[in-house]
């Protein structure tokens, strides 16, 4: 089943018997068990206001539509969202409205925020049919529930959204990668957090063990990024890593591996995203045991093929962070549920929002923490 309007999907949600399956795109591992119900008809851009670098758009538009109209006017998403295609093996369009609902950021989450940081309204259906409102076109306060930052990552458990309202910002005029080769784990996120640290505005931090290149992207004026790019080459001299700067299409190419995480879309086993302090990130990855990793977001965000059916939160045990399993056989996912329900303080805040806003518990599976 497909809507097309808000009223159309208020009246679904309303009359519906048994649980709903939302998606939009259908790109990201969202949708729940139940019938299926696509709002990618919800589609369009309602309003852009390029010199007040704001966009509203209906939740089922393509993202590929936001960023063309975006790039028109020299203007992007600044939290650049992975494209789960290749990872997930899936296809169709990615919309805005996943993007949000999943929280969905990428490799310049640490230094602009994530993509909730810049979401600033949203319209959506809740699962008892109502259709609610939050926020606006400027970013300010609300009382009670902030349903702005509570929708983004929900991914679709407490409403399905029609519409949302966000902040862009413009393109840079350049953009460089320094490359750091022949590092290990431990050197490469010393070498991260010591970029970081720096007052040179660093907008990308990546590392590949398998290839021991550690990747640090400047984005700027062109007089500024050449004279950062200077000062990082002086301060990251002692690192024992070879220095090297990427050629402009090599750069882009490489961000969007590692967006995208292209390095994990073929071979065998489970991939978990994990969010952990960047210092513990290598003590944590020597735990793990992981067939192969990859950091991300200075070392904050970690990147794991683990052996089928190990449970990564059960191996890991106590620690300060966060796993969550990206891709795995339905098997496997029904098996570790079983072996490590919700802490009973998640479950009890979940149950509180579900029987708030979904008292039928109608909509996607169960809210998790994104990113």
């Amino acid at each position: 089943m497909s809507v097309t309007s808000e009223s159309e999907l208020a009246d679904v949600i309303r009359s519906a018997h048994g649980p709903l399956s939302v998606r939009g795109g259908n790109t990201r591992g969202m949708a729940g068990p139940g019938d299926a119900l696509s709002v990618a008809g919800l589609s369009g851009i309602s309003l852009y206001d390029p010199g007040a670098l704001t966009l509203v758009a209906q939740a089922g538009t393509p993202l590929a539509e936001v960023e063309a109209a975006l790039a028109a006017e020299g203007q992007r998403l600044a939290f650049e969202p992975m494209d789960h295609r290749s990872l997930l093996d899936t296809s169709g369009e990615p919309t805005i409205g996943g993007v949000f609902a999943a929280n969905v950021s990428g490799p310049r989450r640490l230094s602009v925020g994530a993509a909730r940081d810049f979401l600033l309204g949203v319209r959506f259906v809740d699962g008892a049919g109502r259709v609610v409102k939050n926020g606006g076109r400027v970013m300010k306060n609300v009382t009670g529930y902030d349903l702005v930052k509570l929708m983004a990552g929900s991914c679709g458990s407490l409403g399905v959204l029609t519409e949302v309202s966000l902040k862009v910002l413009p393109v840079p005029e350049t953009s460089a990668t320094l490359c750091l080769s022949g590092l290990d784990d431990r050197a490469a996120v010393a070498a991260m957090a010591h970029a970081m640290r720096s007052p040179f505005e660093i907008t990308g931090a990546a590392h590949d063990p398998a290839e021991r290149t550690t990747l640090l992207r400047l984005e700027g004026f062109e007089t500024s990024v050449r004279y950062r790019l200077e000062q990082l080459r002086s301060l990251l001299a002692l690192s024992g890593a070879e220095i090297g700067l990427l050629e402009a299409d090599a750069s882009e190419d490489a961000w969007q591996a590692q967006r995208d995480v292209t390095a994990f879309q073929q071979g065998e086993g489970d991939i978990w995203r994990l969010h952990c302090r960047p210092s513990q990130a290598p003590e944590i990855v020597a735990r793990a045991e992981a067939k192969s990793h990859i950091y991300d977001w200075a070392g904050g965000l970690i990147w794991l093929r683990m052996s089928t059916g190990v449970d990564l939160r059960t191996r890991l045990g106590r620690y300060d962070g966060h796993a969550t399993l990206v891709r795995a056989s339905a098997e496997t996912r029904q098996s570790l549920a079983r072996q490590q329900p919700e802490p009973p303080a998640v479950a009890r805040l979940t149950d509180g929002l579900r029987a708030q806003f979904d008292p039928r518990g109608i909509l996607n599976g169960t809210l998790e923490e994104a990113a």
